[in-house]
C-alpha cells in the first residue's frame, strides 16, 4: 500500500486524544513510507495528521477545492497540493490516488466522504480497504448502526467486513494488508438468475 486517503475533522474535537491519534496515524504512515492523501487543509485533525507525516519526512498530497484555498486554510508545506473546482472533484481525485481509506473522528463532511467511498466499494467501483480509526470509541455508535442495518436487512452481512475498525493505526493498517473485498453487490433475490 503506497498511498492512503484520510478523511477527518477540520476541528481538533473536544478531547486532546483526537489530535494525539491523528499525530500517531501520521507518524505511522510516514514510518511505513505510505503517502498521505487528504483534504489539503492546515486546520484541525487534517492539519495534525499532515504535520505529523511531514515531521517524520513523509510525503503528503493535499486535494483542496479552490473556494477553500481562498479562505486561507490551505496547508503551505505539503509535498503536493492539487487544487480542484468542487468537493465532488476532490473526492474523485482522492479516490483515484489512494490505495485505501481511513476515516478518523470528524463531522458530517467526514461521514459523507467515508460513506461515499464505502458505497463505491459495495458497488464494485473499487476494491480498496475502508477503515475507521476508532479513537476514543468515537465510532462505536456507527459500528452498532452497521449491525442494525444488517439485522434489519438494509445491508448484506458480507459488507460488514468492509467496515474495518481498530483503535490504533498499527492495528488498522495490519487489517488493511489482509483485506479481501467481498463480492460486488447485486439486486437478485436468492434463487433468481
Amino acid at each position: 500500500m503506497k498511498k492512503i486517503a484520510v478523511f477527518c475533522g477540520s476541528s481538533d474535537g473536544a478531547n486532546p486524544i483526537y489530535k494525539e491519534g491523528a499525530q500517531l496515524l501520521g507518524r505511522e504512515l510516514a514510518n511505513r513510507s505510505i503517502t498521505l492523501v487528504y483534504g489539503g487543509a492546515s486546520v484541525g485533525l487534517m492539519g495534525a495528521v499532515a504535520d505529523a507525516v511531514l515531521e517524520q519526512g513523509g510525503e503528503v498530497i493535499g486535494v483542496l477545492p479552490g473556494f477553500l484555498q481562498s479562505r486561507e486554510i490551505a496547508h503551505k508545506g505539503l509535498t503536493d497540493l492539487i487544487v480542484v473546482d468542487s468537493m465532488h472533484e476532490r473526492k474523485a481525485k482522492m479516490a483515484e490516488l489512494a490505495d485505501g481509506f481511513i476515516a478518523m473522528p470528524g463531522g458530517a463532511g467526514t461521514m459523507e466522504e467515508y460513506f461515499e467511498i464505502f458505497t463505491w466499494g459495495q458497488l464494485g467501483l473499487h476494491e480498496k480497504p475502508c477503515g475507521l480509526l476508532n479513537i476514543n470509541h468515537y465510532f462505536d455508535s456507527l459500528i452498532a448502526m452497521f449491525d442494525l442495518m444488517i439485522q434489519e436487512k438494509f445491508m448484506q452481512d458480507k459488507y460488514r467486513s468492509m467496515a474495518i475498525t481498530d483503535t490504533t493505526a498499527q492495528g488498522l493498517l495490519a487489517q488493511f494488508k489482509a483485506y479481501a473485498p467481498p463480492s460486488v453487490k447485486t439486486y437478485l433475490e436468492p434463487g433468481r438468475t
